[in-house]
């Protein structure tokens, strides 16, 4: 169980003690969607500064989801 007084650090809790190339996309898409429902919820406290500053993380994964989803319809659309 989480403690309730501790501030969690976004992007520790996404990455561990991973580098952030070594986490593919989808874990970071599906730690960021957990743990800022349980921010938004109150369930988890968050280091604020940290935040801010791991948004980062997120827009990166969502950015390359973003870009491969559009090569995606591209080449569905190159067929027709």
């Amino acid at each position: 169980m989480t403690d309730p007084d501790r501030e969690l650090n976004f992007a520790r809790e996404i990455l561990g003690s991973r580098n952030f190339r070594e986490v593919p996309d989808e874990d970071v898409l599906a730690g960021a969607e957990r743990l800022l429902h349980e921010w938004m919820s109150g369930e988890v406290r968050m280091e604020r500064p940290k935040l801010y500053d791991h948004y980062a993380l997120l827009l990166l994964a969502l950015t390359r989801r973003v870009r491969d989803l559009e090569a995606r319809v591209a080449a569905l659309e190159a067929r027709e």
